[in-house]
């Protein structure tokens, strides 16, 4: 038998080392069962439900508000500037996230909300 070659070594070498790092979060049951649809065939806003699994999963491990702007979060999830500003607007409608800024022109903090936690 020979032995692999050099660069066959390397290659597998990253692919492990890439599966292994990669983090993983929760979700709750009722996002998947009853906010998913809510968001994307009630509203019509599938926009909507990408912001805010985006929004959890910024928020892992943190304790106060996610900072980040439209820009930022359009290239997260592959959607335009728009998109994401109007799935902000319906998020803070359906009290899914709390938005807070500074000034006016300061980057937003979102909280992702959980209303069906008491």
């Amino acid at each position: 038998m020979t032995a692999p070659m050099p660069a066959t070594v390397f290659f597998i070498a990253i692919v492990l080392i890439t599966i292994a790092a990669m983090r993983q979060f929760r979700l709750d049951a009722y996002v998947m069962d009853t906010l998913m649809p809510d968001l994307v065939l009630h509203d019509r806003q599938p926009s909507a439900f990408l912001v805010y699994l985006q929004l959890s999963y910024r928020s892992i491990g943190k304790r106060g508000a996610v900072q980040v702007s439209h820009q930022e979060m359009a290239h997260a999830t592959g959607l335009s500037k728009s998109a994401v500003q109007g799935a902000m607007r319906t998020l803070a409608r359906r009290r899914l996230i709390r938005a807070a800024r500074a000034s006016a022109t300061a980057v937003p903090a979102y909280s992702v909300l959980r209303p069906w936690r008491r």
